[in-house]
């Protein structure tokens, strides 16, 4: 028999692959359960920001007579000492706290991005000077340097992401800059130069590729960090004002009612979710993408 009798003919490209076969698809690491559990639940919280008005009914900053009642068929999470349905307001929060948290690492990645880029490829005084502000920045610690920046600015959301975007793009920088210093010492870099390629062409065709999927783990994990971030600056009043909903002044509110537990622990339980989910994700995209993870290299292979 001949090896042409004996090879598998190769499928038809017209034909549906069987879903057994075409889940193989999704990376290996991306199937483990901490990343499925990590995608139901930021998925779960995006379903809330958008059906909040179906999931909640009740006014959440509207005051009622139930003043502090415990948690039951009529308030699933009770009410605060203004008689606010607490579950509607965890519901409401994830409109603010999960759209600015996004928000705030785009403009850091941004800001960052576009620094680290310009010292990695320039190099010389230039990069000297750069990382000279950035390791001036990563001198303070962020929460307090935002504090800083939001009581000059002004207590509020709006100065509060500006606030935080200003003082956690460092990290973005150094990163960047080292993706770039590695990818601009390639062979084929250096010749798409020396044919006089554009340093911007360079930047965007060249290296970009190698420093977007890095980038896009530490930002995946960053989302929770700005979730955590954005509650903090709330929970001491720097960042939204009464009476909108946000999981940082609620839970500010349940440790003036520690009679009141569910005022405080709801919220609570809602941030450590999320940012529970988020580091999942970030785990399982960065064993996807690097190819020394054992994940990532079981995959390839």
């Amino acid at each position: 028999m001949t090896d042409l009798q004996t090879r598998p003919a190769a499928p038809d490209p017209g034909v549906r692959l069987p879903l057994r076969l075409r889940r193989r698809r999704l990376p290996a690491s991306m199937r483990r359960p901490l990343a499925i559990i990590g995608m139901v639940v930021v998925l779960a919280w995006v379903v809330a920001i958008f059906a909040a008005p179906l999931l909640a009914p009740q006014n959440p900053v509207e005051p009622t007579m139930d003043l502090l009642q415990a948690p039951s068929g009529a308030h699933w999470f009770g009410t605060d000492e203004l008689g606010r349905d607490v579950f509607a307001r965890v519901i409401y929060a994830s409109r603010v706290s999960l759209p600015l948290a996004f928000l705030l690492v785009v403009l850091a990645v941004v800001i960052g991005g576009i620094i680290g880029a310009i010292a990695g490829f320039f190099g010389g005084w230039v990069d000297s000077v750069l990382m000279r502000v950035v390791d001036i920045v990563f001198a303070f610690p962020a929460i307090v340097l935002a504090m800083v920046v939001t009581a000059v600015l002004g207590p509020g959301l709006q100065n509060a992401v500006l606030a935080l975007a200003l003082v956690t793009w460092p990290t973005y920088a150094r990163v960047v800059r080292g993706l770039v210093l590695s990818a601009g010492q390639a062979e084929y870099v250096q010749s798409a130069r020396l044919l006089g390629a554009s340093t911007t062409r360079t930047l965007r065709k060249d290296i970009a590729p190698n420093v977007v999927g890095p980038v896009l783990v530490l930002g995946t994990l960053d989302i929770g960090n700005a979730v955590l971030l954005l509650a903090g600056l709330s929970f001491l009043g720097l960042g939204a004002q009464p009476p909108d909903p946000e999981w940082g002044s609620m839970v500010s509110s349940g440790t003036t009612h520690f009679q009141a537990w569910w005022i405080g622990t709801f919220p609570g339980l809602a941030i450590f979710t999320l940012v529970l989910a988020f580091n999942f994700l970030g785990d399982s995209l960065r064993d996807a993408i690097d190819p020394r993870s054992t994940w990532g290299s079981g995959e390839r292979a």
